[in-house]
């Protein structure tokens, strides 16, 4: 059974709820019979990268609030993380356009290392501070992986996997992907935000028990919204 997930580096909540959802599937008796996709989402697909401010100072700006408004915001997320098993140092993070970063994932689903792509981007970005806009950055994650960096540092220049990038976002508007992290499960329900490890339990375990691999519609699950972040921010 396949599992999508709508999900942008930069966002604070993917992280977690990628977390939730991995927890999830430890003592799932089904988790060997799942297929995970990770799919691109720019909550800014605008933004230019500047590593001249904080976190922080970007989030007042975006939100429009005071900057002790956005530190404080950004430490309950902190906490959040934290409990988790994750560790956020938001005054490392750089501000960075995150399109590279999907390219990465998209050469890196060709051989399969989507989810350690995953894995290594969050990580770079909210734990180490690097920027997710270095191509340096991201080449060291595809080596680090066993990935030919060259070829993928040749995808970004050549901009060979850009559409396939464009077709996730494209993706997502038809859907009605308002924010990520979104987790689709066999095109029939779906999880927005990162929701109680609770409901990703009983979300999987209702739609493998209705898995038919011929459905090709998105059925979202009645349930109120988690945390998550939109282009007007994280909420």
């Amino acid at each position: 059974m396949k599992i999508e997930i709508w999900s942008d580096v930069m966002c604070p909540f993917c992280y977690i709820g990628k977390r939730r959802f991995e927890k999830s599937l430890e003592n799932s008796p089904i988790k060997d019979k799942l297929e995970i996709e990770w799919k691109s989402f720019q909550l800014n697909p605008y933004l230019e990268t500047d590593t001249s401010i904080s976190i922080d100072e970007y989030l007042a700006q975006h939100k429009g609030m005071p900057l002790a408004q956005a530190q404080a915001l950004n430490a309950q997320v902190t906490q959040m993380a934290a409990q988790e098993g994750l560790v956020y140092n938001f005054d490392k993070s750089v501000v960075a356009n995150s399109f590279k970063a999907h390219v990465l994932t998209h050469f890196a689903k060709k051989f399969r290392k989507q989810d350690e792509v995953e894995e290594l981007l969050f990580q770079s970005y909210f734990t180490e501070g690097k920027n997710i806009d270095d191509i340096g950055v991201l080449k060291d994650i595809a080596t680090q992986l066993g990935l030919d960096a060259e070829a993928y540092e040749k995808a970004v220049q050549e901009r060979s996997l850009d559409d396939e990038v464009k077709m996730d976002l494209h993706e997502a508007r038809q859907i009605g992907v308002q924010g990520v992290p979104f987790f689709v499960y066999d095109r029939k329900y779906a999880v927005s935000g990162a929701q109680q490890l609770e409901l990703f339990v009983q979300t999987l375990e209702k739609a493998y028990s209705e898995w038919q691999p011929e459905a090709n519609s998105i059925q979202i699950q009645d349930t109120s919204d988690g945390p998550s972040c939109g282009p007007d921010g994280c909420d």
